[in-house]
């Protein structure tokens, strides 16, 4: 008897497991889900340790140098690494005016400047580095410590001009991948 007794649950329980089925499935339903909220756009922050202001460790021409004149790649470098659209220049007191690109280049380094210019011969130039009023643009280390105002002077002599950019490239000292310019990319090869 004991044996029948199950089977006939069993043979009941497979119609209430189906009867029951959906509704407990309602009954056990989970929470509500909160909507979905959209994401809070964040940007990245850096924080760097406090640094010391940026100084000129070598330049070309050297201060009070006298040097050829025609084309010439102004050289400033820095002792740590500087900010590349950070920079300010302009002309010293008592000195010529320069004729140079508006922009220098800040090559791989990250610590060394190079700024295209040409010079006339039996003159003297300044070159006045952060020269303008604090909260200006200004040659900057990657803190945003701003480099000391300070000036760059030297003569061009009479003797045979340079007129060559890689004799001007030699002169400061540079590599052929160290061109104060970068080229624009060229656009019909850019356009699909």
């Amino acid at each position: 008897m004991r044996h029948l007794f199950p089977g006939r649950f069993l043979g009941l329980a497979l119609p209430l497991c189906l009867l029951a089925g959906p509704v407990s499935a309602q009954a056990v339903k989970s929470p509500a889900r909160p909507s979905a909220e959209t994401p809070t756009p964040v940007s990245p922050v850096t924080v760097m340790p406090p640094t010391d202001k940026p100084k000129v460790v070598a330049t070309w021409p050297a201060s009070g140098e006298t040097i050829a004149p025609g084309v010439l790649v102004l050289k400033v470098v820095f002792d740590q690494q500087m900010t590349p659209r950070d920079f300010a220049y302009g002309l010293g007191a008592d000195g010529d005016k320069l004729g140079c690109l508006k922009t220098p280049r800040l090559l791989n380094d990250n610590k060394t400047f190079v700024l295209l210019c040409t010079t006339l011969p039996g003159k003297t130039y300044a070159v006045a580095l952060n020269p303008s009023a604090p909260g200006g643009p200004a040659f900057s280390n990657l803190a945003e410590n701003r480099a000391e105002p300070s000036t760059l002077t030297f003569t061009t002599g009479a003797g045979e001009p340079v007129t060559k950019l890689r004799d001007a490239i030699k002169a400061a000292g540079l590599g052929g991948l160290d061109m104060p310019v970068e080229e624009a990319p060229d656009v019909a090869k850019t356009t699909p």
